[in-house]
């Protein structure tokens, strides 16, 4: 791990720290002595910094989730921000990385003619850098001791497909995920019935979906409800929410003002 920079936010004690694995940036922020709960967010650009936020507007949901957990008397949870791999050189890279590799690798097609292929993918090597070597270093760093019961996950539009994913591989390492505007329409009900298949059921996981109504998010409806009626025909239908934002684009000013609610919705139940 190097660390490349630190930064300060408003309403944020402490410092945000930049860092990177290898060719993968990440951001962080934990509260002084560490944490007790983990939030791990896709699309790092768009979490702390306005500088690298797409349109300048960014989640503030270290801000967020500090102010919600106070509310509920806890401590704020360490918050890890994974930037996709978009770049000038590889204008392809976040859909490489938030691409959920083997439902595509089983035969799953895309919606519209895909301008990479699936050797290209690299959904699962994105999820196993997450958990086996990210995550461990900044724990040690940060001296916070997480339990799977305490963590989530967050991602949204590709995020929510990755989201999702990653609770397919990797269950045991966290219990919530947290997926907004969902992108379905990537390859539509084969997708859904691929993933919600494969999303391991217990007591202990919870998942929150919601969608906006414009923008991308006014052609997730049919997919959405696909998503929920296989959840409750699945024994979801106490540990799962689906929401809907009335009048909501799909855009990051919008997610900001949506991220209380998951929020909510996961540390409520710690």
């Amino acid at each position: 791990m190097e660390e490349i920079k630190r930064y300060q936010l408003r309403g944020l004690t402490g410092e945000v720290k930049r860092v990177r694995f290898g060719d993968r940036v990440v951001d962080y922020w934990a509260p002084d002595g560490g944490s007790d709960s983990l939030l791990i967010a896709h699309d790092g650009q768009n979490i702390f910094d306005w500088r690298t936020a797409t349109n300048f507007a960014t989640w503030r949901l270290a801000q967020n989730a500090s102010r919600v957990a106070n509310e509920l008397n806890q401590r704020p949870p360490l918050v890890i921000a994974i930037f996709h791999g978009k770049t000038k050189l590889d204008p392809h890279g976040r859909a490489r990385d938030l691409c959920p590799e083997d439902a595509f690798r089983d035969g799953i097609a895309p919606a519209q003619k895909p301008t990479i292929n699936v050797s290209q993918l690299r959904g699962n090597s994105y999820t196993a850098k997450i958990f086996e070597e990210i995550l461990p270093a900044i724990l040690a760093e940060t001296n916070s001791k997480i339990t799977p019961e305490r963590s989530a996950m967050i991602g949204s539009s590709m995020g929510g497909l990755a989201t999702l994913y990653a609770l397919i591989n990797y269950s045991s390492r966290f219990y919530t995920a947290l997926a907004l505007s969902t992108h379905w329409t990537l390859a539509g009900a084969p997708l859904v019935d691929w993933m919600l298949a494969r999303i391991p059921k217990s007591e202990l996981h919870r998942i929150w979906m919601s969608r906006g109504e414009r923008g991308y998010d006014a052609e997730y409806p049919p997919f959405q409800d696909l998503a929920n009626q296989k959840l409750i025909e699945a024994g979801w239908e106490n540990n799962f929410e689906s929401k809907i934002f009335k009048g909501a684009g799909h855009n990051e000013r919008a997610w900001a003002k949506q991220i209380e609610q998951p929020l909510r919705y996961w540390l409520a139940k710690l």
